[in-house]
């Protein structure tokens, strides 16, 4: 599919909608009404400290609801008012919050199922509003929904929009998209849907053994069963990895897609030379801005003396986790929650989600004496909801807690 062309042919239609229904400014009241908070604002004027009694609480020095997220958020809430009659879906949750998305659940949103990965668009009909989330929306999606006669509000982050860009011109001069990003994450599904030839890695680990192999080291079929479900069809590593150009899931560990990128930089002048690096390599910078401003933020919170560090955001939130990593690295002791209610404030207990296991309940989770709590939370996460985990913080910290 030329996707340039069906985007374009999109964009024309009366049908589609990317820029919302309502003024920016009444866009902000509604979410300010709804999100925000005083007591953040407070802390924010403060220097991100908070003191109270003997729990010291420090925040990171960006947190929390990015623009894209904004965004997205604000556009649903609007669709539902512009449209109060009529059947409104999403594609998938609008951002990995669950506060969020049982709200537009509440609104009488509707999500398209899902069974195995193949989601069922058998219900949604002619005339239905269906709204794209900031993730995006594969390539494919659109154009059955198009097709189908639907109004499609398109809430995508425009920095996913620019790694779109980024891949299409990969397929545009004959380049392989080496996309780093998680497989099964719908921002990854929605950008390769975009490219040509792909292939997804993981990680620093997957990217070496790539250019291992572009440097001729390694097995053709063990490669093929590895990426069987990394690339796309037809993938072949002998013929679609002489040229390569590099782009990310926006939310993967900043540090990480530099390197990658770095590497396979590397591994191309030393298969082809400096002068003919130019044919064989190309490389954008498709890294978001919040993104990156997040981690950085992170990466000053975890120098301070902290105790403990409670990082907030969905579970299936890939930035989220990739702060939870940057406090692992630094051997902090960390929990990650997707919702205040995770923190019994009457049993001193915290139910959380260690890095790549499952939900774990954690007993004497604030301990006796003075406490430093470093706080940071996703791009998907309210402000609200990072005061209510204060809230319980401060709860606890008041009470007598036992040994």
């Amino acid at each position: 599919m030329d996707t340039q062309a069906f985007k374009r042919s999109l964009h024309h239609s009366d049908r589609y909608n990317r820029r919302g229904f309502e003024s920016p400014a009444k866009r902000a009241q509604a979410l300010e009404k709804a999100y925000q908070s005083n007591l953040i604002a407070s802390i924010r004027d403060n220097g991100y400290l908070l003191e109270h009694g003997r729990l010291r609480v420090k925040l990171a020095e960006a947190f929390g609801f990015c623009w894209g997220v904004e965004r997205a958020v604000a556009m649903a809430y609007e669709t539902r008012r512009h449209y109060p009659t009529e059947s409104i879906w999403i594609t998938n949750e609008i951002i990995h919050n669950p506060s969020v998305n049982d709200h537009l659940r509440h609104m009488n949103v509707r999500f398209i199922s899902a069974e195995k990965g193949v989601k069922d668009f058998s219900l949604v009909e002619e005339g239905d509003v269906v709204i794209l989330p900031a993730f995006g929306a594969t390539v494919q999606e659109m154009k059955l929904l198009h097709e189908r006669g639907c109004h499609i509000i398109d809430t995508t982050c425009p920095w996913v929009s620019k790694v779109w860009h980024t891949v299409e011109k990969h397929k545009k001069h004959q380049f392989t998209s080496i996309i780093h990003g998680k497989v099964k994450h719908e921002e990854t599904l929605a950008t390769s849907s975009f490219a040509g030839t792909y292939l997804v890695v993981l990680d620093l680990e997957e990217a070496q053994y790539v250019s291992n192999y572009i440097l001729g080291e390694g097995n053709r079929d063990d490669f093929l069963r590895k990426f069987s479900k990394a690339s796309s069809q037809g993938f072949d590593p002998d013929r679609d990895l002489k040229r390569l150009g590099v782009a990310n899931q926006t939310t993967m560990l900043k540090s990480e897609t530099e390197e990658i990128g770095r590497l396979f930089e590397k591994t191309m002048l030393r298969k082809y030379g400096p002068a003919d690096l130019n044919e064989h390599f190309l490389a954008f910078n498709t890294i978001c801005d919040a993104t990156e401003e997040r981690q950085d933020a992170m990466f000053s919170l975890v120098d301070e003396p902290l105790d403990l560090l409670v990082v907030i955001g969905g579970f299936n939130s890939s930035n989220t986790t990739h702060l939870q990593e940057i406090a692992l690295s630094k051997g902090i002791r960390s929990f990650h929650i997707d919702t205040p209610e995770r923190i019994g404030d009457e049993d001193n207990t915290i139910t959380h989600k260690p890095l790549g296991n499952v939900l774990t309940t954690e007993s004497n989770f604030l301990p006796e004496g003075e406490i430093n709590v470093g706080i940071t939370s996703g791009a998907s996460t309210p402000d609200r909801i990072v005061e209510h985990v204060i809230q319980k913080l401060i709860k606890l910290s008041t009470k007598k807690v036992k040994s």
